[in-house]
């Protein structure tokens, strides 16, 4: 697949066949996205496959403790936890966790119920001594921290599609990260990047939606001409 044809159509993708994807698969995903960038080179990344099945549903049960949390932000108009959210607000929305979490519990549909059934499940942690967080004590939410470690989470995206699989990045299992930590023996210096699942597409990736290049890039300034 050519580059940019990648680039315009790696979607996240969800739903997956069941099909098992072999070790030299998910080998030569991981040894392609390596290559990716990272602050003074350091790889801050580590990776853990997760095979076995009860270790799979217990992550999985992380994952699901706070995805109720996630919907009832979105239900309620809100960013999900973004920096400048209205915390009243957030509190009224987290009201509805109740019925939410009732909800999901009627079927296995929703991904945050079937996460351990990806073909392919590997949580991703960044080394804390690793990353060049040059924001880390400004007055603001920081995160440049994690340009050194979400361009190899990207990566595994490309190179899994160069495969013909398809998988997501998520981030909620963050919510319950020393949960997540000790479930995997990860120690206190390495913080939760990113859980990520991959596999044979259930269906063909569609077109991907995403605003035009006038919507977000401006000339000299905040507010100059767009770029056309």
């Amino acid at each position: 697949m050519e580059l940019v044809d990648a680039l315009r159509t790696t979607g996240a993708v969800r739903k997956y066949l069941d099909e098992a994807i072999a070790d030299d698969v998910v080998y030569r995903i991981l040894d392609t996205a390596r290559f990716a960038p990272s602050g003074g080179n350091r790889q801050a990344w580590r990776v853990i496959v997760v095979r076995d099945p009860n270790t799979r549903a217990k992550l999985r049960d992380c994952y699901r403790a706070a995805w109720p949390e996630y919907l009832a932000q979105a239900r309620a108009d809100l960013v999900p936890w973004a920096p400048l959210n209205d915390r009243e607000a957030e509190r009224r929305a987290f009201e509805a966790v109740p019925a939410i979490d009732a909800e999901l519990a009627q079927g296995p549909g929703a991904f945050a119920n079937r996460l351990d059934k990806a073909p392919v499940v590997l949580a991703v942690f960044a080394s804390l001594g690793d990353l060049a967080a040059v924001d880390r004590d400004v007055d603001r939410y920081p995160f440049a921290g994690g340009g050194s470690v979400y361009p190899f989470a990207w990566s595994v995206l490309l190179a899994a599609r160069a495969e013909g699989l398809g998988g997501v990045i998520t981030t909620i299992a963050i919510r319950k990260e020393t949960a997540v930590r000790e479930l995997l023996g990860v120690p206190d210096a390495f913080a939760l990047a990113a859980v990520i699942a991959l596999g044979r597409p259930a269906r063909e990736v569609r077109r991907l939606r995403r605003e035009p290049v006038e919507a977000f890039a401006t000339i000299d300034g905040f507010t100059g001409s767009p770029l056309r």
